[in-house]
């Protein structure tokens, strides 16, 4: 499936979908609207996503049909990457960089089968295993505080409700929000709540 974004028009969100369906729905809405160019956000990381509006609706949503399938095929290429790996030599891709050990550290993993390189392999992969409700938490957070910090930085309790977030108080973050503008508040309320879910896994 392509990867969704949104995109807010100030306080408004215009639309969300794939990028060919918002960067049509963006130039329908500039063409109407007296307003800036709307923020436009990876709905899975609330990255910012740029979008080429120069030019007709035709030319534009080709651009983004373009830029959808540069994305899509990055993501297909990692989720690959990251997919199990049998026995022997790992895939092409392997990314070297340095790793500084103490000598204790060398010598243990130079004992281990395979190597050091398979035995730090191994250690990573049981690490994800074993932390994988604490580093979806980790990212649910990051994420929610991406978006708001961009798009509702400036909101009366924004600060207390960052910390109701990463406290995993859903009640204090619900009530702290409630002033703030309605399809921005709502967007981040949704992005929050994954983290909630995520806490209350992790002490089920």
């Amino acid at each position: 499936m392509p990867r969704p974004v949104i995109a807010f028009a100030g306080a408004t969100r215009v639309a969300q979908g794939d990028l060919p369906t918002v960067a049509r729905a963006i130039k329908e809405f500039l063409a109407r609207e007296d307003a800036h160019a709307p923020f436009v956000f990876d709905l899975e990381t609330s990255q910012p996503v740029e979008l080429d509006l120069r030019g007709n609706t035709t030319t534009v949503v080709a651009r983004a049909r373009a830029q959808q399938e540069a994305i899509d095929a990055a993501a297909s290429a990692a989720d690959e990457d990251d997919g199990p790996r049998g026995p022997g030599r790992p895939r092409l891709g392997v990314i070297g960089r340095e790793v500084t050990l103490l000598k204790r550290h060398w010598d243990w993993l130079g004992e281990q089968p395979g190597g050091a390189s398979a035995a730090l392999r191994r250690l990573v992969d049981q690490a994800r295993v074993t932390n994988a409700g604490r580093d979806r938490l980790r990212r649910a957070q990051d994420v929610a505080y991406r978006f708001a910090s961009q798009m509702l930085g400036d909101q009366p309790d924004f600060e207390e409700a960052t910390r109701a977030l990463f406290a995993h108080d859903r009640d204090r973050f619900l009530l702290l929000s409630m002033p703030w503008p309605r399809d921005l508040r709502d967007h981040a309320r949704d992005l929050a709540e994954l983290a909630f879910s995520a806490a209350r896994a992790i002490d089920a």
